[in-house]
């Protein structure tokens, strides 16, 4: 089993999707991360410097939303996966992208992708 470290509901404006009018103006995407890394050192030490700490993670997702244009979410998906594989400690991804207004022609809530990425060995 692995340790988890989970953000929920980061909220972000973006340029994302395929149709003209998706292009021409942000739109509010919804980011879930799971970040999978051994977190039995931070547990005995209590200290932020033995952990990954969210707050950077939050702000690789929310810069990979709100300053790069792509047409799917799960290229934003990929993208923040990438991104925050970067990070020390940082062995696995669980990433959700949830498009919180569709351009459907039905009543929908959202529509999201989640992808799960690991580390390279």
């Amino acid at each position: 089993m692995r340790d988890l470290i989970e953000v929920r509901g980061l909220r972000a404006l973006g340029v994302i999707g395929v149709n003209p009018e998706e292009q021409d103006r942000a739109q509010p995407f919804e980011i879930d991360l799971d970040l999978e890394a051994d977190l039995t050192r931070a547990g005995l030490t209590d200290d932020l410097a033995d952990t990954v700490d969210y707050g950077r993670a939050v702000a690789v997702a929310e810069r990979v939303v709100e300053t790069e244009k792509h047409q799917l979410i799960e290229r934003v998906a990929q993208r923040i996966a990438e991104e925050l594989l970067k990070l020390e400690r940082v062995e696995g991804v669980r990433v959700t992208v949830r498009k919180l207004r569709p351009p459907l022609p039905h009543d929908a809530t959202s529509t999201a992708v989640t992808i799960l990425r690991r580390r390279p060995s």
